[in-house]
């Protein structure tokens, strides 16, 4: 579906045949999706937590003309308020402030959402807004657990809306002349990628169990995860490090730089996964790896590898992030918006340096607003006019499910055998178990 046309037909086609989704109990009444807006008109959005990574959206959504929030939506007083107050800077006229996103996908008016919540609430917000007929901007990871970004993809199919993961390298200008240089042989066959990040986080401690603090509706919060006393070391963003929430690093960070290993190498799943590594550095509540290496191999003789390091900050090859891909006459090593070629004597011929105009010092999120609103404005263009999108939740599935994959090995202790064609584990029932989660009575997505 390359065309608006393309897409308004298979909205009148595709939405008889009827998925069944669940979530029955929270979707918005009316369910019919209405024509995304012609060309030209304004894009109407609601911005979905604003506590960090949402206000960068509410930056990036703001840089974009014929763009309008009309809602931002948190659960959390001081997450709202902080929302308010980029919007404020962002845009003349003030949105709304709501406590409930659900009352944001009530109005037909709007066309679009973007979804910063936790990991937890990714798939099945994202699935609500698509039922209720908006397009979706989905950051990473676009799912909890493999089975949810299937679900999500079925969605997709039934509503005929737009989803784009917030993978941002997908859309920044160096990293589409590397990746193409590299499938193009500019360092022979390339056959290894690795990727990695290195941090110094600090311990999260203990927790207790404590009233719920009177600002935060904490029943919404848990929505679709079965629902847990509220702890005094979760939010607002150790979540990340409990299973029952959160993915991990892996997930949290890794997603980034795993895209642009697989669009390099061009390979979808793996025939075979393995992780190593632990909670190492504290003893305290955090249940993910601190320390992990992920790797995967892919049929055509290729593989991916992974380094997470959340509590020991020393660089690898000089970056706290980035990717090195390596082929049969060099390699390239690719970080941010700027990418490196050398040769088989490791001699550098080509450079692309990402070279901002004015002070390119105004960074919040891992990559700068600029290049954030690359990809944010991608979406909207796709909305608007049909274009195509950089990162269609397709390509964001294929690398979310590898990472979750690692953390499944990670947590059976072994090697996993996958389907190249969609990743399932073979001949592992006790691994499969966490293809899926348990969800809190009503709020189950399904296909």
């Amino acid at each position: 579906m390359n065309t608006l046309s393309d897409r308004r037909e298979f909205i009148k086609t595709g939405a008889a045949a009827g998925l069944g989704l669940g979530l029955a109990a929270t979707l918005p009444s009316w369910m019919k999706a209405e024509p995304p807006p012609s060309p030209g008109n304004r894009v109407r959005l609601a911005v979905i937590g604003t506590n960090s990574r949402g206000l960068d959206h509410i930056e990036a959504i703001g840089g974009i003309d014929g763009t309008e929030i009309v809602y931002i939506c948190d659960v959390e007083d001081g997450a709202l308020a902080k929302g308010m107050k980029q919007a404020a800077k962002a845009q003349r006229d003030q949105p709304k402030a709501l406590k409930d996103f659900r009352r944001a996908l009530d109005d037909k008016s709007i066309d679009a959402v973007t979804i910063a919540a936790p990991d937890h609430w990714h798939t099945p917000m994202a699935i609500m807004a698509l039922a209720a007929g908006k397009h979706v901007y989905l950051e990473k990871p676009c799912s909890h657990n493999p089975q949810e970004g299937e679900i999500l993809l079925k969605a997709i199919s039934r509503y005929g809306r737009l989803v784009q993961m917030g993978n941002q390298r997908r859309s920044f200008p160096n990293m589409q002349v590397a990746i193409r240089e590299i499938r193009d042989g500019v360092i022979g066959r390339a056959y290894y990628a690795k990727a990695w990040y290195d941090n110094n986080r600090a311990s999260i401690g203990h927790g207790a169990v404590v009233p719920v603090p009177p600002n935060l509706d904490y029943e919404l919060w848990q929505g679709p995860a079965p629902h847990r006393p509220y702890r005094s070391n979760l939010i607002h963003y150790n979540w990340h490090w409990f299973w029952h929430w959160g993915t991990g690093e892996a997930c949290n960070n890794g997603t980034h730089e795993i895209d642009v290993c697989r669009w390099a190498l061009g390979v979808d799943f793996a025939t075979k996964v393995t992780s190593t590594g632990g909670r190492f550095r504290f003893r305290d509540d955090w249940e993910t790896p601190d320390t992990q290496v992920i790797g995967w191999d892919f049929a055509g003789e290729k593989s991916i590898s992974w380094e997470g390091r959340s509590c020991n900050g020393l660089m690898t090859e000089g970056l706290s992030r980035g990717v090195c891909v390596y082929g049969t006459d060099g390699a390239a090593l690719l970080e941010g918006n700027n990418y490196s070629v050398f040769d088989s004597k490791n001699k550098l011929v080509k450079a692309l340096t990402d070279k901002p105009e004015g002070n390119g010092t105004d960074i919040r999120s891992a990559s700068g607003i600029r290049l954030d609103r690359l990809h944010v404005r991608n979406f909207i263009d796709a909305i608007r006019t049909g274009s195509p999108l950089s990162s269609p939740i397709a390509e964001g599935h294929k690398t979310v499910t590898m990472l979750q994959l690692g953390n499944i090995a990670q947590r059976m202790g072994r090697a996993l055998d996958c389907n190249p064609a969609d990743g399932h584990v073979l001949h592992d029932e006790e691994a499969m178990k966490l293809w899926r989660r348990d969800y809190e009575p009503g709020w189950e997505p399904a296909a």
